[in-house]
């Protein structure tokens, strides 16, 4: 018998979010990782928050529901709370009942300075890593390097001479005796006027920077981030953002390699833009063998044959293209190709956060396999 197509909207529910996510989803081991570590950070997050006054929205689910804005690809907090509001699988994983109201969307921007204050998402991609059972997952002697550009959240029309002798007003056909109305999108003639960093910046983003990443490329405005992979499962174990310099890349592989544990002999692994004699001698003299790609066009090397002999050289050049894929999906699915956020604190911040939920995608199969 055909049954109707009648609404059934019960007074009360008796079964919960838990309930409703199947057993052998993905995210139920991610969330166990996700809790452990949010564990370890509990004492942390209680010296950000005053003693007294009114309870706020907890830390712990602040960060999960971020994490899930990176799993699912949503474009907006305004649409992550959209989300939260009718999904049960998201609240089930954030935290929230079926009953519970979800937040209002500025609790993200209150609640975002503190976050960078306490440096959260550095410390809560160390606690993934320290757990035991990831930690035995690591490489402790082999590693890669590698940067990446990130469009900053800014239009050239923002990019202006510092001493403001620039206008609003855009050159018409006749040399500019028809000028566009100015406005806040106002036309703009870049014809025939040289724009470095030196003299012009961004008023939308100052912390951005006129890049290109190689030659016949545009120019764009963008921030670099830097990550530091292990080379045995591809693990991303630092994450930082700078500048968009031409030194930004070898000084930020220096800075994340100055914060590993031990003082043990490790080969980095990296590209040709890192074959730069005074970096490859700073490499040497912190007992680190530079693993660097050769670049050798109408120029000589500074990595000789005392390095590219050994068999672990050619393994080192092999692994270290892997870094690539954590970039792609940081860009492609975690939204780290076009930033949301301005300035470098917000944007570091939330590269660091991507890099660590690139690990949390993985983590589950490599641990079901180890």
């Amino acid at each position: 018998m055909r049954g109707g197509d009648v609404r059934t909207e019960g007074l009360f529910s008796y079964v919960s979010c838990e309930a409703r996510v199947p057993r052998d989803h993905p995210l139920r081991p991610i969330r166990a990782i996700v809790d452990e570590a949010l564990v370890v950070l509990s004492p942390e997050f209680e010296t950000l928050y005053s003693s007294i006054g009114r309870p706020s929205i907890p830390p712990e689910k602040l960060l999960r529901a971020l994490l899930l804005q990176a799993f699912y690809s949503v474009r907006s907090e305004r649409q992550l709370m959209e989300q939260l509001d009718y999904n049960l699988m998201f609240r089930w994983f954030v935290g929230l009942s079926m009953d519970a109201p979800i937040w209002d969307v500025t609790v993200f921007t209150k609640n975002r300075e503190r976050l960078l204050a306490g440096d959260v998402a550095a410390k809560f991609m160390a606690a993934v890593l320290n757990q035991p059972r990831v930690k035995s997952l690591l490489s402790e002697d082999h590693f890669s390097v590698d940067g990446t550009l990130i469009e900053a959240w800014a239009s050239m029309k923002s990019f202006r001479p510092k001493d403001g002798s620039g206008d609003d007003s855009g050159s018409g056909a006749a040399g500019g005796d028809q000028a566009a109305a100015k406005g806040r999108n106002a036309e703009r003639d870049f014809h025939g006027e040289k724009r470095r960093n030196e003299t012009h910046a961004s008023t939308t983003d100052p912390d951005a920077r006129l890049f290109r990443k190689g030659r016949g490329k545009e120019a764009k405005l963008c921030h670099m981030g830097h990550v530091l992979m292990e080379n045995r499962h591809g693990l991303i174990i630092d994450a930082t953002l700078t500048h968009a310099t031409g030194t930004a890349e070898r000084e930020a592989a220096l800075t994340m390699l100055g914060r590993l544990d031990g003082r043990h002999r490790i080969t980095l692994g990296a590209d040709k833009a890192y074959d730069v004699a005074d970096f490859v001698t700073t490499l040497r003299d912190l007992k680190i063998t530079p693993h660097v790609a050769q670049n050798a066009v109408n120029r000589r090397s500074a990595i000789d044959g005392r390095t590219v002999r050994h068999p672990g050289y050619a393994v080192s050049q092999r692994i270290r293209k892997r870094i690539e894929e954590g970039f792609g999906w940081m860009k492609t699915c975690g939204g780290m190709r076009k930033t949301r956020h301005r300035g470098s604190e917000r944007v570091g911040w939330t590269f660091t956060l991507t890099a660590a939920a690139c690990n949390l995608v993985r983590l589950p199969k490599l641990l079901a396999a180890a």
